[in-house]
């Protein structure tokens, strides 16, 4: 191979969101909305439940740092995305598209671990009450916390290195609108099989070590909810998790779909679609969902309403 084939790509161009001009205005508008509504929203959560001496406890202290973690998620994409659906030309520096990659990668599989750890909390709650307050003290939801942050690093530094040591030395072009390890890979002009392992072996590990822990949660959970011996013991504890399972449905679903797909498929709009959903508009739903679904939540904003 030549030196000019092997010159190292420096500047990566994202194929965007579409390259109909028309819709340009409706999905700029569309997106900025979201986005304006999922950093007020995870906002006002937070803030709601650090003023509100009743949310101290362990599952409002995941739900705000879920919050945190869906305000820095949503940041890592949209920005970008909403100024490349302006621009003619949408290209990202080497370096930027790695950063770029790092940070959503940590925040993604953040979230994942968070959620599953959020249905342990439920589990212990709804399983076995009495001993909820020694069993998840402030210390041990902290050291949750702190382990599921490692986990997550960790694992995106180790993607990241893969994938971003490898040899650019073609196409430019990136079929997406923002770096993920898929559409990059395929413009490697090196063997990608250590990178693929990564990607396949850490959204097995993460991710379906995440789905599997809720999904045994909620079902003892079920089990005990169906052994309560009144209708409204059951929908108290129901309703509790109803806001929970909304939001794992959504961002499971989403990402397994987007990751889970043979090396060798081709992104389309159908991946672009559900690509916007996990990245753009899950950030906005989960305090929504939250706030909507939750008994608690509600009744503590009614409350604020009255009062102003």
């Amino acid at each position: 191979m030549n030196h000019r084939n092997k010159t190292q790509v420096m500047t990566f161009i994202l194929m965007g969101l579409t390259e109909d001009r028309e819709l340009v205005p409706f999905l700029f508008i569309l997106f900025l909305l979201v986005y304006l509504v999922s950093i007020l929203a995870n906002l006002g959560m937070m803030f709601l439940i650090y003023n509100t001496s009743s949310l101290q406890t362990p599952m409002y202290t995941f739900l705000s740092f879920l919050s945190l973690v869906d305000l820095f998620y949503s940041s890592v994409i949209t920005p970008k995305m909403l100024t490349d659906l302006l621009s003619l030309r949408k290209t990202i520096s080497f370096n930027g598209c790695a950063i770029q990659f790092f940070f959503f990668d940590t925040l993604v599989v953040t979230e994942s671990l968070l959620l599953s750890v959020m249905s342990y909390d439920r589990y212990v709650a709804i399983c076995h009450p009495l001993h909820y307050v020694s069993a998840m003290t402030r210390k041990r939801c902290l050291g949750l916390i702190l382990m599921v942050l490692g986990i997550s690093s960790f694992q995106s530094t180790v993607q990241t290195s893969f994938a971003f040591t490898l040899e650019y030395c073609g196409s430019n072009l990136i079929n997406h609108f923002f770096c993920d390890i898929p559409p990059l890979l395929k413009l490697s002009c090196s063997e990608t099989l250590w990178s693929d392992c990564a990607l396949y072996f850490f959204v097995s590990t993460c991710g379906a070590g995440s789905l599997v822990t809720t999904l045994v949660s909620y079902t003892l959970i079920a089990l005990s909810i169906l052994q309560m011996k009144t209708s409204k013991s059951r929908q108290k504890a129901f309703s509790t998790c109803t806001s929970h399972l909304a939001c794992l449905f959504i961002f499971y679903g989403t990402a397994f779909f987007s990751y889970m797909h043979p090396s060798n498929h081709d992104f389309d709009n159908q991946d672009r679609v559900v690509a916007v959903l996990y990245t753009v508009v899950i950030p906005m739903l989960n305090p929504l969902i939250y706030s909507l679904r939750n008994q608690e939540v509600k009744k503590v904003i009614s409350q604020a309403i009255h009062r102003k």
